[in-house]
């Protein structure tokens, strides 16, 4: 039988197991579903000093008889913000595997490495059916939450196989990542300055049975600093080549949705230009989908990107000092652009029990490059009709979907269009880089 918490304690401390229980009764009614053992199953660190619950940490302590406990109003608080999360499971994001994929600056300060822990079950296990029928006391949950009722596994042309979480629980689960880092270098911090005696400052302390005063390991951490054009104008194969640039990256809030830690830094493939710090589900967002060296697939997220936040992304685009000053897109996003927005009206529907569907799925080819307007010409197709028709819909010359998209943006978007062109062409790369195909690399800020 699991404990009980009680209600009548007066020091505010439960021990792991009553936690546990508390933990799954606070959040059954969460959008995220979330799993029990949370602080006694790995990759649960409590006797480490702390645990991890969504995107907080939640301070242990040992009481006396060498009992770890936890505070009671600290898992009511994780449990709170948990359950105030809404999720949209038809909004995924790839979580792996990625195929030549560069190894990232590792932070060991970081045990949780969710990706790596998921990827790492799912090789073993043999997918996500296998790990569900995992063997008793393998780690099956993440800060808590059971990432299993969640992981959609697809199949990308017949034979590699492609794991996607839901975007919120991506979100949550790099906030984690970061707040475990944080709570890790204060510790150490404090640690070695251990020979120093202060009053204690922290207000997260607790009274053992004895009545001795135990100070919980966890400290004030820095949050994320609002991103404020501090790289703009840098040029990221620069940048990145300097050490430390990770870290750095960390420090900031994610300048797209500015509710989760950055992770990597988004650049301009045309122009080597740094956009800003975004976090991983923000640069999934921004990445076409099926990208190849002229030819793009224009997914359901484009909504989002051209009419939900269109504010946001368009002026995270014109972070580039090279597509403000031409007043366009880089060359995918342009493509994508023109057959979501430009040729809208082209596209046939189909008969659907609720009124008419869109046809297919849209697809647009290119000839040429940016670099020569003159020879650029945009192919939008239909692929996949429900009538077996593959249609092409419009071919509109790069100098021409370039115009449209400029009588667009300052209709929509007016205070982006003012700050971009006419042409400023000074300081600018003399030579635009071609446009990269997509390698479906982690992390990787591809436009």
């Amino acid at each position: 039988m699991s404990e009980r918490v009680m209600p009548g304690r007066t020091d505010g401390l439960i021990t792991l197991g009553a936690a546990d229980a508390l933990w799954v009764d606070l959040t059954a009614g969460s959008a995220v579903p979330t799993a029990f053992g949370a602080f006694t199953r790995s990759p649960a660190r409590a006797r480490v000093g702390y645990v991890l619950l969504g995107g907080r940490v939640v301070a242990t302590v040992r009481a006396s008889g060498g009992q770890w406990s936890v505070p009671e109003i600290e898992v009511r608080r994780a449990a709170s913000e948990l359950n105030a999360v809404g999720m949209d499971r038809q909004d995924l994001v790839c979580i792996g595997p990625f195929r030549g994929a560069p190894r990232r600056e590792c932070d060991e300060e970081t045990p949780l490495h969710w990706r790596r822990r998921i990827a790492g079950e799912l090789r073993e296990l043999g997918g996500p059916e296998r790990a569900a029928r995992r063997e008793v006391g393998r780690p099956y949950h993440l800060a808590g939450i059971d990432w299993r009722q969640m992981l959609v596994e697809q199949t990308r042309e017949g034979t590699q196989r492609t794991w996607w979480l839901p975007r919120a629980v991506v979100r949550l689960l790099d906030a984690a990542e970061h707040a475990e880092t944080q709570w890790v270098r204060a510790a150490r911090t404090r640690q070695a300055g251990a020979t120093v005696t202060e009053p204690p400052s922290h207000p997260r302390q607790a009274r053992d049975a004895d009545g001795r005063q135990t100070t919980s390991p966890e400290g004030p951490t820095a949050s994320p600093r609002p991103y404020n054009a501090e790289l703009e104008g840098q040029l990221y194969s620069v940048l990145s080549r300097k050490p430390g640039t990770s870290r750095r990256v960390a420090e900031w809030a994610c300048a797209v949705c500015r509710t989760v830690p950055a992770a990597v830094l988004d650049h301009c493939h045309e122009h080597d230009y740094v956009r800003a710090p975004v976090c991983q589900s923000c640069n999934t967002l921004e990445r076409p989908d099926h990208l190849y060296t002229n030819d793009i697939r224009v997914a359901n997220r484009y909504t989002r990107l051209f009419r939900t936040d269109t504010d946001d992304w368009l002026r995270h685009w014109h972070r580039c000092p090279g597509c403000r000053a031409r007043t366009t897109l880089p060359l995918p996003h342009l493509a994508a652009w023109t057959a979501h927005i430009a040729c809208r009206s082209l596209r046939p529907t189909h008969r659907a029990p609720r009124g008419r569907t869109p046809c297919g799925i849209l697809r647009v080819s290119w000839t040429g490059s940016q670099n020569a307007p003159r020879s650029c010409l945009l192919t939008v197709a239909v692929d996949c009709c429900p009538s077996g028709e593959h249609r092409v819909l419009a071919q509109v010359p790069y100098r021409e979907a370039v115009d449209r998209f400029r009588v667009w943006l300052a209709e929509t978007a007016p205070a982006v269009a003012a700050a971009a062109g006419p042409d400023r062409l000074d300081g600018l790369p003399a030579q635009s880089r071609p446009v990269i195909a997509d390698t479906s690399g982690e992390g990787l800020a591809l436009f």
